[in-house]
């Protein structure tokens, strides 16, 4: 693995778990914290997307794992919610596979991020909490899916200025 390659990928894991453990917010559902707002996810996804879905996966397990030991945010570690978060980076790099991410279509892109958001904030990650809490997942999917429509296109827009400037930036760099 390129040292480069690396260095970004350690700089994208510790901007996750600076934005989800330090700057997000955290909703409470009947008495617990069962919906996060964060961009924390945006890191995740754009190692996904720049790097490949196997970086992205990694990218979201280590900010996850590292997250929970610096700040558990009063709750237990729960295994489940760091495959989430590796399906969360390896979801729109698969999707995007084969494309330059820096000039696809923002179309692709936010289509790319909607999905991730649907199927693992939405889908996957309801699932694991109401396992993990004893609640009903259809009592907490109607607020996690309205999250997920509110958050998508910042997400989205986050993502797709981030290859941009990620283009920049490397290109210039290396000059």
């Amino acid at each position: 693995m390129q040292t480069r390659k690396l260095v970004n990928l350690g700089l994208l894991i510790s901007l996750s778990v600076v934005l989800t453990r330090f700057f997000g917010t955290q909703l409470l559902i009947a008495g617990v914290g069962a919906l996060r707002l964060s961009f924390g996810e945006v890191p995740i996804m754009l190692a996904g997307v720049l790097f490949g879905p196997l970086a992205g996966a990694c990218v979201g397990a280590l900010a996850d794992i590292i997250g929970f030991a610096i700040n558990p945010m009063g709750g237990a570690y729960i295994p489940l919610l760091t495959v989430t978060a590796a399906l969360t980076g390896a979801l729109p790099g698969w999707l995007l596979s084969g494309r330059d991410p820096t000039t696809v279509n923002p179309w692709l892109v936010g289509g790319a991020v909607a999905v991730t958001g649907l199927v693992v904030a939405a889908g996957l990650n309801t699932y694991v909490l109401s396992l993990a809490l004893g609640r009903p997942a259809m009592a907490l999917f109607p607020l996690r899916l309205l999250a997920r429509v509110l958050l998508t296109p910042a997400h989205a827009g986050a993502v797709m200025l981030l290859c941009r400037t990620y283009r920049t930036v490397a290109v210039h760099s290396r000059a």
